[in-house]
């Protein structure tokens, strides 16, 4: 993203002064998939596309914003009770809101901002709002005096309240915590993290979305959540002198032992969480060992698990990773909640020309549709630009 770009617009829609310009990353998630509301792990890292804003101080109670990309112009003031309708600026009137709760004390100010987020795509750009609006008003109004894990869940909170969407923490945890060059292992019952390296040196970290959302994902979601349930339901009756919350909490013995009293579609679904949780720490223990391809094994693996065990995908994405192990790709799964969406793949760099171009061709010729590709590299997360 241009800072001069952005500056250009803020002038032009404002008074002819600068401000100061912030930036948020989305973010990726290279493995542990549908482990968050299982009180498992995720590995996500913040990427170099994100959400530039410029933000000044106007002296008074009205927040006069303009997002760029939608060339849309909304105003209003910091205590209105109901705020602005429009979704967009729902995302700015819900921080400011969040950070009054943390004792900021904002006040009117004029705002512009753009991304290179890739809506739709999985890489979370309402989270890279939140964060880049979080930070900016903490900076100006709180004096930095709010943590970056409040910032996080002043983010969350937003989505809960002002937007309708129950989200949990990984993607603005990750936008607010990335740095470059390293992914973040995040106990998502905890919130304990830590930071592994990741500078695949010969390698392509690349996105291809294939264009499709099936409408079946959101009651499929809400399926798999209740089969797990059904499990530790299942675990807790069993095993009722051991302190069972949820799948994370069982091992593999343990659920041999309640294959009787659940249906054999549950069992596949806690088959692959357990399977998650090992898959995503022997990733740990590769990464530090800088072993890209047990790295791409565990990817394809959890793919294979998200497919047959916990039937997430569709035949788009299993077409593409399909195409991916078929060119030599080191790894390549779906990422995030499957029916559509993107797959992540690590490519060797003297495989990706030829990856691309046939993947690109070979999945028209199949769908009929135009896949996009992103690259992404591994990025730092919020901060001021100037």
């Amino acid at each position: 993203m241009d800072i001069e770009f952005v500056r250009s617009r803020f002038i032009k829609h404002f008074d002819g002064k600068t401000g100061n310009v912030y930036v948020a990353p989305g973010r990726i998630n290279l493995i542990g998939e549908h482990t968050d509301y299982n009180g498992g792990f995720v590995f996500p890292g913040a990427i170099d596309k994100g959400i530039m804003c410029e933000i000044r101080p106007n002296g008074t109670d009205t927040v006069m914003a303009y997002a760029i990309d939608l060339k849309d112009r909304v105003e209003f003031k910091v205590n209105d009770p109901e705020g602005p309708r429009t979704s967009w600026a729902r995302y700015i009137y819900g921080i400011i809101q969040e950070m009054k709760k943390q004792g900021v004390d904002v006040k009117g100010f004029n705002i512009a901002f753009a991304g290179d987020v890739p809506l739709g795509a999985g890489m979370s750009s309402s989270a890279a709002m939140e964060c880049c609006f979080a930070y900016a008003l903490n900076d100006l109004f709180g004096y930095n005096k709010v943590s970056k894990w409040d910032m996080v869940l002043a983010g969350q909170a937003t989505e809960h309240n002002y937007c309708g969407v129950n989200c949990g923490i990984m993607d603005q945890f990750a936008s607010m915590f990335g740095k470059a060059g390293k992914l973040m292992r995040l106990d998502c019952r905890s919130r304990e993290y830590e930071y592994y390296p990741f500078e695949p040196k010969g390698y392509k970290l690349v996105l291809i979305d294939s264009v499709v959302k099936h409408e079946l994902a959101s009651s499929a979601y809400n399926d798999r959540r209740k089969s797990c349930e059904n499990v530790v339901a299942a675990l807790k009756n069993k095993y009722a002198d051991m302190d069972i919350e949820t799948l994370r909490d069982a091992n593999w013995e343990m659920l041999e032992g309640v294959k009787a009293e659940v249906s054999d579609e549950d069992m596949k679904r806690a088959v692959y969480v357990l399977g998650e949780k090992d898959r995503v720490l022997a990733v740990c223990n590769a990464l530090n060992a800088g072993d890209y391809e047990t790295v791409g094994q565990k990817m394809y693996e959890t793919h294979n698990g998200l497919s047959k065990d916990y039937e997430v995908s569709c035949e788009e994405l299993d077409f593409l990773v399909d195409l991916a192990r078929k060119h030599g790709v080191t790894g390549s799964r779906i990422m995030g909640g499957g029916f559509g969406g993107c797959t992540i793949n690590l490519v060797k760099e003297e495989l990706y020309d030829k990856f691309i171009n046939d993947t690109l061709t070979e999945y028209d010729n199949k769908f009929g549709k135009k896949a996009k590709v992103y690259d992404v590299v591994i990025s730092d997360g919020a901060r001021k630009l100037c």
